[in-house]
Formats: structure tokens, sequence, C-alpha cells
């Protein structure tokens, strides 16, 4: 299937429907506290959503059952928000995407719960930085390998792994489509960017190694293999004449996220 380059019309609607999943993610931030249920984060998600005259593009989508993925410590992605509660020291991925007028906007954050462990701490920064990483690469004419061999090296210089069986993805029409972003791999290899290019990039860094496990109840869960805590932040990147566009970008810091530095005095 063919790379579909979007637009400036395109661009356009997807930079509203992408403020829209931002903003909802830092109404979830201003919102999280010690002893709050990943179920309660699901319906502060589904009710802002559905407030903007907009979907909340999880619920039903190939059978997951909530409006948004909650994902505490060894959770990689797609946790099922439940009754679980969160507990002081915990991390917590919270991944909106939002659908509007036809096009949709994905971004995730991982947040500190309480006062976080050193390894929550290492894991939870190396994540942000490779996303950052991951995105000063993007510009046109580079390729895609770039994004993960950038991403890769910084993640294992901090002896940590990067996920290798979820990678970012094309995103515009569909919640789905081409190209695959890995976050690992060799600089000059795969498709070369190109104007109206719009994808994800979305690092799953693990404290331990890459592996990960499903949960063979829910098929949905993702769990690292050895137990070890696991991080990861997502934007909606466009690709321009001058580089990038960051869709997702927040206009203010993450509550328990961003400029955090007492948490840590």
């Amino acid at each position: 299937m063919a790379i579909e380059l979007k637009s400036a019309k395109d661009i356009e609607q997807l930079r509203v429907v992408s403020l829209m999943a931002a903003e909802t993610l830092l109404l979830v931030g201003e919102k999280l506290r010690v002893g709050m249920t990943t179920e309660e984060i699901n319906t502060i998600v589904h009710e802002d959503t559905i407030r903007r005259g907009a979907y909340p593009a999880p619920l039903n989508y190939r059978g997951f059952p909530k409006s948004v993925c909650t994902s505490v410590n060894d959770v990689v992605c797609h946790g099922i928000p439940d009754a679980t509660v969160l507990k002081d020291g915990d991390i917590v991925n919270v991944d909106v995407t939002t659908f509007y007028k036809g096009f949709y906007g994905d971004t995730s954050a991982t947040f500190y719960i309480g006062t976080p462990s050193a390894d929550a701490r290492k894991v939870t920064e190396a994540a942000r930085k490779a996303l950052d990483l991951g995105i000063a690469e993007v510009k046109e004419g580079a390729r895609l390998g770039d994004i993960g061999a950038a991403i890769q090296e910084y993640v294992e210089s901090q002896g940590m792994s990067v996920v290798r069986d979820f990678v970012g993805h094309g995103i515009g029409r569909k919640f789905h489509e081409p190209p695959q972003v890995k976050h690992y791999g060799k600089r000059g290899t795969g498709e070369r960017m190109k104007v109206g290019m719009v994808f994800t990039i979305e690092p799953m860094v693990n404290v331990g190694e890459w592996e990960i496990d499903v949960d063979p109840a829910d098929k949905w869960t993702v769990t690292t293999a050895d137990g070890s805590l696991s991080a990861q932040f997502e934007h909606t990147i466009a690709v321009t004449k001058n580089g990038c566009e960051v869709l997702t970008q927040r206009p203010k810091p993450l509550r328990l996220s961003e400029n955090v530095t007492a948490v840590f005095a």
C-alpha cells in the first residue's frame, strides 16, 4: 500500500484533531493523582473527547473495549483501563487518539504518580529524550531508518532497550496506515521522507530487555517479558519543506510529566 502524501488542507485538519488529542492529554495530567483508577482516566478521556464533538478512536477499534490505553509500570502498551489503582511511585503511559471530521490525531506521555524510583525516572526521561531525538531526524530527503537509528543509539547508550514489536505508523484518514516507523535500525535505510508524509514516532523504552509478552486472556495488554519498567512518549509529525511540524505539540507543559523538577528534589 502506497504512502499517502497529505495536502495542505489535510494538514490543517490534522492540526485541529491533533490539538484536540494534545489538550485531552493535558487534562489527564491535571486530574491524575495517587489513588485514581485507570478506569477513571478512561472516563476523563471519553467525556472530554465527546465534549469536543469528536470520537475516542481506540473504543471498539479491532475489539479494544475502552477509549484510551493506560499502561502502568511494566505494561509497555495497550493497557486496558480497569479498577487498577495508581500508587505512589507508579508510572503510567496514557495514549490518546482522537477522531474528528475524518482525521486522526495520536499522542501519548508517561506520567509520574507520586515520587518515582530511580529506574522509573531513568526510563521515563530516556523515552522522552528518545522521542525528541527521533523528531530531530525528520526532514525532507532523510530516511525513516535515521529515526530508528537515532533512538536506538541513544537508548542503548543509556543501558536500556527499545521495543521492536511495535512501531510508529502513518496516520491521517486512517488510524494506522503506511509507513511503519521503526524505533531501531540503521541510518540510510528505509523510505525517504517527503513533504506531506504524516506519521507517529512513539518509542517504547524498557529498563531491561526489549522482548515483550501479550496477555493471552485479553489479547491486548503488552508487558515486558522480564518484568522491568517501560515508558513511552508519542507525537504525530508532519514532514514539511523546513523540516517537520509536531502536530500534537502541547500548548503548555504536562503536569506530572514535564517540568517536574520538584518531584526529584
